[in-house]
């Protein structure tokens, strides 16, 4: 084992890590990985359980599927407007105080959100919703590069995303429930009963991320000064090969732009799938809330399963561009036959789940592309773009499928269109050089 006084070897490429180096890691991982990922459990519960209340509220106040996916949707015009701020605050002031305060603003206003009566009401606070969330996922994106090498990341971005499949475990079931349980209840329709219960949980998570979150390695009281040292020298190692350019330089770069649209392609996908899941399944001839919340879940248990391995498979291989690529393959695939057998509930599940799993998978193994080049406060910005450009999917996306629905009368269209996506933002995860992101 290494002293203080000496320096560590650096586990690079061909250079299997110590048993010290392991146990470290997975020290890491034991300590952040389940409130990270805890905290995007509730996160992603408040953003997309509107999906859910749909199938009550629609009624309630009258939302054409126009209006229910603009509202869905604008939810990304907040998100995108305070993204690159708010992460270059985290990067400044530290993750611990300012996804504290994400989680408190967003927890309140989803809560609030019980109290909407028209269309207009319904619009202010999904795009509240999106200013209190935005820096969120990039920040612990960019908060997880100060902790991890690039060919460690993946699996790490993985086990945080697969937070996105465990609300859906939790969240389709247990929304469904309140749904049918709750309505009625003290004079609230259920969806009233939904946004107030699953609001809660973030105001509980925030406080808790502020008592015990960590900013970075430095500030890590629980790690001995070796497993410190030894970090520390991972990190300043991949550092030294990354450039930490200007903002302007960073949101002007063409690689970024690539990885906007890359990613832009990839949560239509997402957000197509998140969004109207609930009203997919109920097409198909399930009508009772509790039932859908349960067959929501099954896509979404399978996606973790794909998330992991493929993750696990791409950090083995060092390998980036075809773990994005085929998974996004398989969910067009999925989400084609998802409409192709929309007559059969078991065939268009069984679809539904291949998009997911597939669409799911590509996410985080993304996140190895352009994490791979961007350092610093450049990374804070690049990342924060990235996200912000291609979360704007997540407006045009259920919008979409909302219009092309209402124009149709029919799923068919909006979940070709998916699919396109799917297989555009695949093809160019291909284009990008693999000496770039194989590290």
């Amino acid at each position: 084992m290494a002293s203080p006084a000496n320096p560590l070897p650096h586990s690079g490429a061909g250079v299997p890590p110590s048993s010290f180096e392991e146990a470290t890691y997975r020290k890491v991982a034991w300590r952040l990985t389940p409130l990270l990922m805890l905290c995007y459990v509730v996160a992603y519960l408040d953003r997309v359980n509107v999906g859910f209340a749909k199938l009550q509220m629609s009624t309630d106040l009258h939302l054409s599927d126009a209006v229910y996916g603009f509202g869905a949707g604008i939810f990304f015009l907040g998100y995108f407007i305070f993204e690159v701020p708010s992460n270059v605050i985290l990067h400044r002031v530290g993750a611990r105080v300012w996804i504290a305060r994400i989680m408190v603003t967003w927890g309140i206003i989803s809560m609030l959100t019980m109290f909407v009566t028209t269309p207009t009401m319904f619009y202010v606070m999904r795009f509240l919703l999106g200013l209190a969330e935005a820096g969120f996922f990039p920040g612990i994106i960019l908060y997880l590069t100060y902790w991890y090498p690039a060919h460690r990341r993946g699996r790490m971005t993985t086990w945080f995303m697969t937070a996105i499949a465990l609300s859906g475990v939790i969240g389709g079931p247990v929304s469904g429930f309140i749904l049918k349980s709750f309505d009625g209840l003290n004079g609230w329709h259920g969806w009233q009963w939904l946004f107030l219960l699953e609001g809660l949980p973030s105001l509980v998570v925030g406080v808790l991320v502020f008592l015990v979150l960590d900013d970075g390695i430095g500030k890590a009281k629980w790690l001995t000064a070796e497993e410190r040292q030894l970090l520390e020298s991972r990190i300043t190692h991949e550092d030294a090969s990354k450039e930490d350019l200007p903002i302007g330089r960073v949101l002007a770069s063409p690689r970024v732009l690539l990885m906007s649209l890359i990613y832009f392609s990839f949560v239509m996908g997402l957000y197509g799938v998140s969004f109207w899941l609930p009203t997919i399944i109920k097409s198909t001839g399930v009508t009772d809330a509790f039932a859908i919340g349960l067959l929501s879940a099954v896509p979404f248990a399978a996606a973790v399963v794909a998330m992991v391995l493929v993750a696990r498979s791409a950090d083995h291989r060092r390998e980036r561009r075809w773990h994005v690529a085929l998974p996004a393959a398989a969910g067009a695939v999925g989400l084609v036959f998802s409409v192709i057998w929309a007559h059969s509930t078991v065939l268009a599940m069984a679809s539904l789940t291949l998009a997911t799993m597939g669409i799911l998978t590509t996410l985080p193994l993304f996140w190895s592309l352009p994490t791979a080049f961007l350092a610093g406060t450049g990374a804070a910005a690049g990342i924060a773009m990235i996200n912000s450009i291609g979360n704007l999917a997540g407006f045009l996306s259920p919008y979409a499928v909302g219009w092309l629905k209402q124009a149709t009368g029919a799923n068919d269209s909006g979940m070709f269109m998916l699919a396109a996506f799917m297989v555009l933002g695949g093809l160019l995860a291909l284009s990008v050089p693999a000496r770039l992101v194989s590290k």
